[in-house]
Formats: structure tokens, C-alpha cells, sequence
């Protein structure tokens, strides 16, 4: 099958493993091209990724680390400079991490990684998106958000206390979330359409990986999680589904959820812009 029979191309961070991976092959077994954004290589003895990357349906651009500006800013001029158009772009990749540590730019990780890079990568990738037929963003949120009982700009960027999970995490996805609500109607002028989507609970523990769980939630997760899979599904349907025409909502268990903070929501979209505006393009133009 030659690449233009393909039709539709979608974007995925975080695509070589957990659900990303998972997502990444359903796209490709629905006669999709991927554009990978990934900072791990793909499993080498997945035969179908590996013939995919061959015939060019599967195209990966490597960073060293998405929160690493110089590093982001290399990965996605590649892509500026290569592609045409993305129909979906499913800013995807995210983590938990096991301890309080900060990204090169000096802010908490979880919040640069989660928060900022997705709309680093938006903005740098809109005119890929203005030039498709789907023009849909995808932000892969959390559940977890709702587990936030403060809220401040300053505690995203250098929190007080560290809690696995129900700490940096959940205010990043929820911080994720609100930006997603707020920059709906500019992203509507260009006809883009936004949503922020909860894969729900997937098993995406890795061997010898460390991991940002709560200890307790780690045996859960083995037991009780699903197959990331799942988690593949909920996005597809997120982009695909029955609220494929809606935008700025977030996206629970398949259904329009409420966010908290929602009069908080400007303010996190205009710091997530002043960081890409004064941060990301002074130096990586």
C-alpha cells in the first residue's frame, strides 16, 4: 500500500510504549500514518511497526527529552520541515514520576512535561493541523484531576509538598485540561476543534522502570487496571466518537465532564503562552 493511500495522519507523542503504542497500532491497522514524536525507540521485534516504519507509514522524530527546549524545539522544526499536514495530533506523552525534580527550564516536571510542552508542541504544529481534513487536537488528561483540592500557578511550577499522584500529577492534568478549555474559541477561528480526554485506568507499569505511584496502587494496578489498549480506545473515540464536533470539553468514561478551577482557566493559558512566547521561541527560532 503506498503512503497515499493512507489518508488520514495523525500525530502522537509518547507513541513507542503504554498506551501511546497501543494507539499508535490501531491507527495503523486502520490504514492510518503516524508521525511519532518520541523520546524511546519502538520494540524491535513488533514485525507490523517494523514494516510500517519500512514503508513509511510510520515516521518517528526523536527527542532526548520533550521537556528539554533545545532538544523539543530540534524534534519539532524536523517535523515543520518534513510533513504536510496532521489531521489528528494526540499530545499524549506524560509520566508519573517518583520524586519532586524540575526540568531544565527550572519548573516542576510533571507540570512542564504535561502541562506546557503539549501547548509548545500545538502552537508549533497548528498550520500542520489548518492544513488537514480533521483539524483535531487531543490532550490525554486524568481522572486523577478531580483528587485537587487547591489550586495556584505558583504551586504547578514549584509545589510546597510532593504526593505521588494525587499531588503534581493531578494539577498538571488539571492544569492540562483548563488550558484545552480556554483556547477552544481562538483554536475555532481556524476551524480546530480541542478536547482533553481521560484513557481511564490503564496498566502501563514497565520492568525496571521506576515508577510515581503510590506503593499500594502499584499491586492494584496489576491486578485490576486495564490493558493500555483501553486507554487507546477512550483517545480514539475521544478524537473519532460521538463528540467529535465539540471542542474545549473534557472527555470522562466517553461523556462531557466538569473541570474544577474553571475560573482559573484563562490565567493557566495565558502562563502556558508567556512561557512558549518568552521561553521557547526567544530561543529556539
Amino acid at each position: 500500500m503506498s503512503k497515499g493511500q493512507r489518508e488520514n495522519i495523525a500525530a502522537i507523542t509518547g507513541a513507542s510504549a503504554g498506551i501511546g503504542l497501543e494507539l499508535t497500532r490501531k491507527l495503523l491497522s486502520e490504514d492510518w500514518q503516524v508521525i511519532a514524536l518520541n523520546r524511546s525507540d519502538f520494540p524491535p521485534d513488533d514485525r507490523r511497526i517494523q514494516e510500517a516504519v519500512k514503508e513509511g507509514w510510520l515516521r518517528i522524530y526523536k527527542t532526548a527529552d520533550l521537556a528539554d527546549y533545545d532538544s523539543l524545539s530540534r524534534a519539532l522544526k524536523e517535523i515543520k520541515r518534513e510533513e504536510q499536514r496532521i489531521d489528528i495530533l494526540f499530545n499524549n506523552a506524560g509520566g508519573s514520576f517518583p520524586e519532586l525534580s524540575y526540568s531544565k527550564q527550572g519548573r516542576e516536571k510533571h507540570y512542564e512535561l504535561m502541562t506546557v510542552v503539549p501547548y509548545i508542541i500545538l502552537m508549533e504544529l497548528k498550520e500542520l493541523i489548518k492544513n488537514s481534513r480533521l483539524k483535531t487536537v487531543i490532550n490525554t488528561s486524568s481522572s486523577a484531576l478531580k483528587f485537587t483540592k487547591e489550586f495556584t500557578i505558583e504551586s504547578l511550577e514549584r509545589p510546597r509538598v510532593f504526593r505521588k499522584l494525587i499531588g503534581p500529577y493531578a494539577t498538571s492534568k488539571l492544569a492540562l485540561s483548563l488550558w484545552t478549555q480556554a483556547i477552544a474559541p481562538q483554536l475555532a477561528k481556524d476551524d480546530i476543534k480541542i478536547r482533553s480526554v481521560d484513557p481511564g485506568s490503564n496498566n502501563t507499569l514497565r520492568k525496571g522502570k521506576k515508577t510515581g505511584l503510590p506503593l499500594l496502587v502499584v499491586p492494584l494496578m496489576k491486578l485490576f487496571f486495564s490493558p493500555p489498549t483501553h486507554g487507546a480506545g477512550r483517545l480514539y473515540e475521544g478524537a473519532l466518537g460521538e463528540h467529535r464536533n465539540e471542542t474545549g470539553v473534557f472527555l470522562l468514561k466517553g461523556q462531557v465532564a466538569e473541570v474544577k478551577f474553571i475560573d482559573q482557566a484563562r490565567d493557566v493559558l495565558e502562563r502556558v503562552n508567556t512561557i512558549y512566547e518568552h521561553e521557547f521561541l526567544q530561543h529556539h527560532i
